[in-house]
């Protein structure tokens, strides 16, 4: 078995390139030479007919024979592996080819022929400007291409003898220096570049090999869990069947307290093995999203009954703020994955409170779930989503959960393609959003026929006082009241209702808990009730499920209905306050 290749350092690739660089055009650059020479020789014949000028023609045809030398670079298949070897042939060549051009003076120089002199000059020096660019890849080459070449131009000056040819030798001599300054800096800026390069190729082929590695790890670890999440169930199955029959005949014993305590344990171990197996659904793929276009208002809803109690037992606030948004989504896959998100806050939230809000913004829609927190330091916040991975929870307390909460929300946001972001103060609280498409709200549909009233059907208020500040929901509220032949009047708040009960008597008043401006619904229905109406029956209707408020309203003995509000409670609430 051959071994594998030895991977190529950067300098090395370096180098690779440089050489490349040097051959890449090397074809038009031969018919560009030739062209020049030709022409130089035709003229320079038959305006001196010195015979130095048909000598050096020879030496050129001797030079251009060469060039396939070079061209054998093309048809080498181990180039790149030789790249050595033809940077050693491209000075050689390339020196014959600078020394060509350097006799090319002493050969025609023509001696009292100014303006044959300066186009001789003109020529070579301008053959030395355009090439030094496709020599700047390699010093050595740069050297081996101009140093001779202008070297034997300013020496044949030089041997003209008189104070002209030797201001123009000066000036050739210090054009080489300008000329090799600017080919240093040009060869150090390309060999940056392409040290540049290749360390960039050299990290992404690094990181690409890491993915790799991370990939093959995640896939290695969710078969792992599948396995073992399949193994585990099989005993743990067989330990719950035999601990619910300890539990049956140890009734009346001493030791059920004991078997109690196991079956406490093996539901949790239970517990456990369901968050991962999720994992490994997730995972594995074989969970597949369902979106459609479902009410926001009802996955709020579904999150109330899971999390109220839950939260008041916490001291903590849960607000869920009522919505009319609709968005694409699978609601089973979206309730879960909000779900875990407010159970996580709940958990790191020692005190203040969780607000689940949805926002509009443009074609999207934001779901926040904000907390009062602990917070989550900006070193953890790209590992919160990783699985076992609990920010304030060094000794694995289990009531904290295993870490895997948001690990599953990674998951369920990467299958519903709702973008998630994590802003976060610590000790001041952390906000989770998640991106959901906004969709439009299906046609409503002819309203459902109510029920047959029963024969002893209790009777409604006539007259009934709604505050409220939100314009749709005294409409809504008024067409449904008014299909019952109850008269609704809405105000918006507490001036105008003491307006109408001044002027006007009311059977009922339904008032909002919150009003505009955070004033409290409770208070302004008491001082309504206590200066125009005392007795007067008082309904209140409210999205709030904060605890301490809650409590108010039960101090108050009040009845309350939570929105959204079904029709036939807010009927039946009617007609209760009414009883006797």
């Amino acid at each position: 078995m051959n071994a594998a290749p030895a991977p190529i350092g950067i300098d090395e690739r370096v180098h690779r390139a440089q050489v490349a660089a040097l051959f890449r055009n090397l074809a038009p650059s031969t018919l560009a030479d030739v062209a020049i020479a030709w022409s130089m020789v035709a003229l320079y014949w038959w305006q001196l007919r010195e015979p130095g000028v048909l000598v050096w023609w020879g030496l050129h045809i001797l030079q251009t024979l060469r060039y396939p030398l070079l061209g054998r670079w093309h048809g080498d298949p181990q180039a790149a592996e030789r790249s050595a070897h033809w940077a050693r042939v491209h000075v050689r060549e390339h020196a014959f080819y600078s020394l060509t051009w350097g006799l090319a003076p002493w050969c025609f120089l023509p001696a009292g022929n100014q303006p044959l002199t300066a186009l001789l000059m003109l020529v070579i020096l301008g053959i030395c400007s355009a090439g030094v660019p496709a020599m700047a890849t390699r010093w050595a080459s740069v050297l081996a291409f101009t140093v001779p070449m202008v070297l034997g131009l300013a020496s044949a000056l030089l041997w003209q003898g008189d104070t002209l040819h030797a201001f123009l030798a000066g000036c050739c001599l210090v054009y080489l220096g300008a000329t090799l300054l600017f080919a240093r800096n040009l060869h150090r800026l390309l060999t940056e570049a392409l040290h540049t390069r290749f360390e960039k190729e050299a990290l992404a082929e690094q990181l690409a090999e890491q993915m790799a590695i991370t990939r093959r790890a995640s896939e290695d670890k969710t078969r792992f869990f599948a396995a073992a999440s399949h193994d585990l169930r099989q005993p743990l199955h067989a330990i719950a069947l035999f601990g619910a029959v300890i539990e049956r005949e140890l009734k009346g014993r001493s030791a059920l307290a004991h078997a109690q305590r196991l079956m406490g344990a093996v539901r949790a171990l239970g517990a456990s093995l369901d968050t991962m197996l999720d994992v490994s659904r997730l995972d594995a793929g074989v969970i597949e999203p369902e979106p459609q276009a479902l009410a926001l208002a009802d996955v709020f809803t579904a999150l109330l009954p899971l999390f109220a109690n839950r939260a008041e037992e916490a001291g903590l606030q849960l607000r869920i703020r009522a919505t009319g948004l609709w968005v694409r989504s699978d609601p089973q896959l979206l309730r879960r994955l909000l779900a875990n998100l407010v159970e996580n806050a709940i958990k790191y939230t020692p005190r203040g409170g969780v607000l689940v809000v949805a926002r509009l913004r443009g074609r999207r829609v934001w779901v926040e779930v904000i907390d009062t927190g602990i917070g989550i330091a900006p070193e953890h916040a790209g590992r919160v989503f990783d699985e076992f991975y609990q920010v304030d929870n060094p000794g694995r307390d289990r009531t904290r959960g295993l870490g895997m909460g948001l690990a599953i929300v990674r998951r369920l946001a990467a299958l519903l393609e709702h973008p998630i972001a994590l802003h976060s103060h610590p000790g001041r609280g952390t906000r989770f959003r998640i991106e959901l498409p906004l969709a439009e709200a299906p046609p409503a549909r002819a309203p459902l026929p109510l029920p047959a009233e029963p024969a002893d059907q209790r009777a409604l208020p006539q007259r009934v006082l709604l505050i409220d500040d939100e314009a749709d929901i005294a409409q809504a509220t008024g067409a449904l009241l008014g299909g019952w032949g109850v008269q609704l009047t809405a105000v918006d708040g507490e001036a105008r209702a003491a307006e109408a009960l001044a002027t006007q008597a009311f059977d009922a008043l339904i008032c909002d808990f919150r009003l505009a401006d955070g004033a409290d619904g409770l208070q302004v229905a008491q001082r309504l009730r206590e200066r125009y109406a005392p007795g007067l029956p008082l309904l209140l209707v409210t999205g709030e499920t904060a605890p301490e408020r809650l409590q108010r309203l039960r101090d108050a003995g009040l009845p309350v209905l939570y929105k959204p509000v079904d029709p036939l409670r807010l009927r039946q609430a009617l007609a209760d306050l009414m009883a006797p």
